[in-house]
């Protein structure tokens, strides 16, 4: 085995009083525990703020002056021991979930391959939902003491800075991130040299070297191919998210995936499962049966010793948004593979092939689906979906029976809930609940607390959403980057005390974020009402390449810049992690919008029910599942149309009647006290009832229990 080198950065010439927060400045433990982050904060807010709440950039920048003030500060110093105990006891701790219900599999390993985390803002190597949900599974896998490990890349041109023009059309540009402002540690040999693994491209090597990140006691492996020896453009295979060059997609996941097996096997790492988060992994299947077939096994043998251990998550309903390669491109890539592995060409690319309408492609999930024994979807109907799309993978079987199971996503719950709402569940709750998130049993006092005490929660986070939105504009003001018109769109005449509903999301054509334009008069009256005031919060990105999508961007800032509004229209700029805290903590109603069965699960809106904000969605991905009838509100119905211009105009006039009839006058019918009780009412059963039932705690143990476990005992591991 390699003699590994862990090149940490230098301690920030620390007092040595508080010299441990170098230490939690490179785990990402802090991400998730709030007393954590305001060790640093506490020293200079301002600071914090500005470096985008990084504590690695915040300790390179920070005035002396500042951190002798804190020092002397007897609470600050007692906050900081207490923190850094609790760090300590957490990182030693031998006696997690797993460890507890597990004790036979404690020497297994787990290696997880996703194309995108999303920990942290002030980490953006991420584009969205599915690198949050990466994320939110490594910071579970750390809390249940899963023995995981995960490779991915490190962009370092992260991904695009939004600023949108005053006609609303998304403008973009990529900033390079700088490694040594980010708790990444360089990996070395034993000469001190970058670690590096290399892969096979047509008439080259390509080499990347890896970084290590810590997410508590899991660690994330990410590959930078911006090494010498590679050639200028092999240097960029890592730069940046989702190109739409076929050539270097097919690279990328190359490197990911065959890549990724290498690193593991570098490291020392022979895991038992390999989890494949969506197909742009799937390559790793082809590197781990050209290991087993050098090595000697039967080619036969070794497709069924890596069906075995893999795990393919589908997150994709629509056929053409799977990733795919013209067939050509496989010839050029993988000619010397089939030949090693004793296949012939069409053997070779039967293992990907499906026919579409353009002609025969090499499909991704078609490569997981046929080399991996255990599949799932992310969502109940997502599974039924996903079914029936790959049915002709399995034409003598029934499409109920073919093998796509599914585990619906959750979120982690430490990472997405209000510091303000955390404590007044340490109030009411059954002392040691965040150990217990997934138990029905340990939510029932819910219902227990004061309406008085959750109205002053909720407030005081719409105060601070508000509060965002005015000095986020204010600052884009004052630095001359947009115009008085904009400064409205940006929410300065955003109101504390009107019902405010948030849309953040992708700005894909199928989430239809323009959907309650339908009919711009009848919205208008509901905005505009003198005793029922109603501001809606837009944020999102659509994907560069994207054209429909920035369009409906644009509709939607035109829109908003509408003086009709009133200023209750409001679009926040470049969403991130950051705003999505503030908006999921923020508003009363999160609205969602997709074109039904389109939306695979959706995690936003578990994260607005953590915080007390009631789902307002069409009964697609995760909310079919979670919807009572009293816990929120279902926009249209579960019927399906073939004219998707009659399901947009259906869905609209839902959203006005629901609107009009119920979710505003439940908001302004306030007691005595004004206090909306029958409101605070449905906010404390959509809390009972979703955090629970969607909290990563739960998905991860469904995990264990239908994929991991029987993939490690029933097959005897992978290795």
């Amino acid at each position: 085995m390699t003699k590994i080198i862990r090149e940490y950065p230098n301690s920030f010439n620390l007092p040595k009083r508080i010299e441990g927060l170098s230490r939690l400045a490179h785990n990402l433990w802090w991400v998730w525990n709030i007393e954590a982050q305001r060790l640093f904060q506490y020293i200079d807010t301002q600071l914090w703020d500005n470096v985008n709440h990084n504590p690695i950039s915040f300790m390179h920048h920070v005035d002396r002056t500042r951190v002798n003030l804190a020092i002397n500060e007897p609470t600050y110093l007692e906050q900081y021991d207490r923190t850094i105990a609790r760090f300590d006891q957490y990182m030693a701790d031998q006696n997690t979930w797993f460890h507890q219900s597990y004790p036979d599999l404690l020497t297994r390993q787990i290696a997880y391959l996703s194309f995108e985390f999303g920990i942290h803002e002030s980490i953006p190597v991420y584009a969205g939902g599915l690198g949050v949900l990466s994320g939110d599974h490594l910071k579970e896998s750390s809390d249940l003491g899963l023995p995981l490990t995960a490779v991915g890349f490190i962009y370092n041109q992260g991904y695009f800075v939004q600023h949108l023009s005053e006609d609303g059309w998304q403008e973009t540009r990529n900033a390079l991130l700088d490694f040594s402002e980010m708790p990444v540690v360089e990996l070395l040999d034993e000469n001190r040299k970058p670690l590096q693994i290399s892969v096979e491209l047509p008439g080259r090597k390509v080499y990347a070297r890896i970084w290590e990140l810590e997410v508590g006691r899991i660690a994330l492996y990410l590959l930078d191919s911006n090494v010498e020896g590679n050639s200028p453009a092999d240097r960029q295979l890592t730069a940046r998210l989702y190109s739409n060059d076929p050539e270097i997609r097919i690279s990328q996941e190359i490197l990911l995936g065959m890549g990724g097996v290498r690193a593991l096997s570098l490291l020392g790492i022979t895991p038992d499962i390999w989890h494949m988060n969506e197909g742009h992994s799937a390559f790793l299947t082809i590197e781990r049966l050209r290991d087993l077939v050098k090595a000697g096994t039967p080619l036969n043998v070794a497709m069924e010793k890596v069906r075995a251990g893999n795990i393919f998550t589908t997150h994709t309903p629509v056929p053409a948004g799977n990733d795919q390669f013209p067939l050509w491109l496989l010839d050029k890539y993988f000619s010397q593979v089939w030949t090693e592995l004793g296949m012939t060409r069409d053997q070779f690319i039967d293992l990907g092939r499906q026919a579409q309408p353009w002609g025969e492609m090499f499909v991704m999930p078609v490569l997981a689906l046929h080399l991996s024994e255990r599949a799932n979807a992310v969502s109940e109907l997502h599974g039924r979906v996903s079914r029936k799309m790959w049915n002709f993978l399995w034409p003598d079987k029934a499409e109920r029976d073919v093998p796509i199971g599914y585990v619906t996503n959750g979120v982690h719950t430490k990472t997405w809930l209000a510091r303000r709402m955390g404590l007044l569940f340490d109030a009411y709750l059954p002392t040691g609940w965040l150990n217990h998130i997934d138990e029905l049993a340990y939510w029932e006092d819910i219902r227990s607390i004061p309406d008085d005490e959750l109205w002053g929660v909720l407030r005081h986070l719409k105060n601070k959403l508000v509060s965002f939105a005015n000095e986020q504009t204010r600052q884009a003001w004052l630095n001359g980057r947009i115009t008085p018109a904009q400064a409205v769109a940006g929410g300065v005449f955003m109101e504390p005390y009107a019902l405010t509903i948030g849309f953040a999301r992708r700005f894909a054509t199928y989430k239809r974020a323009n959907l309650i334009f339908h009919d711009l008069d009848r919205l208008t009256r509901i905005l505009t009402d003198t005793h029922m005031p109603v501001q809606i919060v837009f944020a999102g990105k659509a994907h560069p390449a994207d054209e429909p999508g920035k369009l409906i961007i644009q509709e939607v800032y035109r829109a908003v810049k509408d003086s009709r509004s009133g200023g209750r229209l409001v679009f926040i700029e470049d969403y991130d992690m950051n705003i999505a805290r503030y908006l999921v903590q923020g508003v009363d109603v999160w609205m969602n919008t997709p074109r039904r069965p389109n939306e695979a699960s959706g995690t936003s809106g578990m994260k607005a029910a953590l915080n007390g904000t009631l789902n307002f969605s069409v009964l697609d991905g995760w909310w079919r599942e979670g919807y009572n009838g009293q816990n929120g509100w279902a926009i249209g119905s579960e019927r399906e149309f073939a004219n998707p211009d009659e399901q947009d105009a259906a869905d609209a006039a839902s959203i006005y009647d629901l609107l009009e009839n119920q979710v505003i006058p439940l908001y302004y019918d306030r007691n005595p006290e004004k206090i909306p009780t029958g409101w605070l009412e449905m906010v404390k059963e959509s809390m009972r009832t979703l955090i629970p039932q969607f909290s990563l705690c739960r998905m991860l143990k469904e995990y264990m229990t239908d994929y991991y476990v029987p993939a490690i005992t029933e097959n005897g591991g992978s290795k």
